[in-house]
C-alpha cells in the first residue's frame, strides 16, 4: 500500500469532502503552489456549489485561517497574502472588459477614449521601473520618507502621515472585512513628486493623451483585500506593477448600489452576490504589466487580490 505523502512547505491543505446540492460527494486534496490558479479555482467552484451565496463568506474565513508561503522573488519581495482560497474566487469567472494588444492611437480614440474602458497590453516596457519597485529597493530608497495615507472610503477625507517603512512593515496587511473604509488606511495618490522623482523618471506611461488634458501620476502600494469603493473622476490609466487588481466599472448614467464607507471587499461579499446579471458592473482582474483605461466620469471600485504595487496616470 502506497504511503500517503505528508504535505510539505509550499503546499496548501484543502483536505475534506463536501456535498453538492444534489447530494453527490465532492473532495479537494493537496494543491501544490505551482498549481494554485487552476486547482484553487476548481475547489472554489465546489465550495460555491455546495454553499451557494454563503460560499463567499465561508471562503473568506478559510482565507484568513490559511496562509500560503511562496518564494517572493518573482513578485519583487512583496508578500502575496491573497493567494489563498478567497483570492481564487475573487478573480472573476469571465472578464467583461475588452483586452487589446498593440492598439494604435487612432483605434484608441475611435473605440475607447470617450466610450468604454479597455485593458491595454504591450504599449510600453516598464521592466526597469518594475525592478526599482521591489520591496527591497523601495525601502532602501524611500524607507525614511514620510508618506501620506488616505482612508479607503469613497471620499478619502482623513489623511495620516508616517514613514514609508512603517507603512510597509506594520500596516501593509490583508483587509479586515469587518473594518469600515474610514478605519482603513491606504497609500495611494498623495505622493511628494520631488521626493519620488528618482523613481517616477523611469516610468513609461501609456502614450495616449486626450486633447486639453495634462497627465499626473499617482503611485500606490496596498495589501490583499484592500481597495477603494465606488467613486468617479476624470479619465485615466492604471497599471499594475506587482500583484493583481480587480476592477468594477459602471457608465456615468448607472449609479452603483454601494455604501460610501464600506470597503470594496465588504461590497463584494454582501451586495455583489444579490445583483441581477443585468445590474452587475463591467469587471476584470488586471495582471502585472497590463494597463486599464477608464473614460471620464465612469464609476469604478478596486480590489487588490494580492499585495499590489500600482501606478495611475490621471488625465486632468
Amino acid at each position: 500500500m502506497k504511503k500517503e505523502e505528508t504535505p510539505k512547505a509550499g503546499w496548501l491543505l484543502l483536505a475534506g469532502s463536501y456535498s453538492s446540492p444534489d447530494g453527490k460527494p465532492m473532495a479537494c486534496g493537496y494543491a501544490s503552489v505551482d498549481g494554485i490558479p487552476s486547482v484553487l479555482r476548481a475547489c472554489t467552484r465546489m465550495f460555491m456549489a455546495a454553499a451557494g451565496r454563503r460560499g463567499l463568506l465561508l471562503l473568506f474565513v478559510l482565507w484568513m485561517m490559511v496562509t500560503v508561503v511562496l518564494p517572493a522573488s518573482g513578485e519583487g519581495g512583496w508578500k502575496q497574502n491573497g493567494l489563498g482560497i478567497a483570492a481564487a474566487v475573487m478573480e472573476e469567472e469571465h472578464c467583461t472588459v475588452e483586452r487589446r494588444a498593440h492598439v494604435t492611437y487612432s483605434e484608441f480614440m475611435q473605440h475607447y477614449a470617450f466610450l468604454k474602458p479597455v485593458i491595454l497590453q504591450g504599449l510600453t516596457d516598464n521592466s526597469k521601473f518594475r525592478a526599482l519597485c521591489s520591496r527591497e529597493n523601495l525601502l532602501a530608497s524611500f524607507g525614511d520618507n514620510v508618506v501620506r495615507l488616505s482612508t479607503a472610503n469613497t471620499y478619502s477625507y482623513q489623511k495620516v502621515d508616517l514613514p514609508f517603512q512603517e507603512y510597509v512593515e506594520q500596516l501593509l496587511q490583508p483587509q479586515d472585512p469587518a473594518s469600515l473604509g474610514n478605519d482603513t488606511l491606504y497609500f495611494f495618490g498623495d505622493n511628494n513628486f520631488t521626493e519620488w522623482a528618482s523613481l517616477f523618471q523611469h516610468y513609461s506611461p501609456p502614450p495616449f493623451r486626450l486633447l486639453g488634458t495634462t497627465p499626473a501620476y499617482s503611485f500606490g502600494i496596498a495589501g490583499a483585500g484592500s481597495g477603494v469603493p465606488f467613486h468617479w473622476h476624470g479619465p485615466g490609466f492604471s497599471e499594475v506593477i506587482y500583484g493583481r487588481k480587480r476592477w468594477f466599472l459602471y457608465p456615468p448614467e448607472k449609479t452603483p448600489e454601494f455604501h460610501p464607507n464600506k470597503t470594496t471587499l465588504a461590497w463584494l461579499l454582501e451586495i455583489y452576490p444579490s445583483l441581477a446579471l443585468s445590474a452587475r458592473p463591467l469587471e476584470c482582474t488586471i495582471q502585472a504589466g497590463e494597463v486599464l483605461y477608464f473614460p471620464d466620469r465612469w464609476w469604478h471600485a478596486t480590489l487588490n487580490l494580492d499585495t499590489s504595487v500600482f501606478i495611475s496616470t490621471f488625465l486632468g
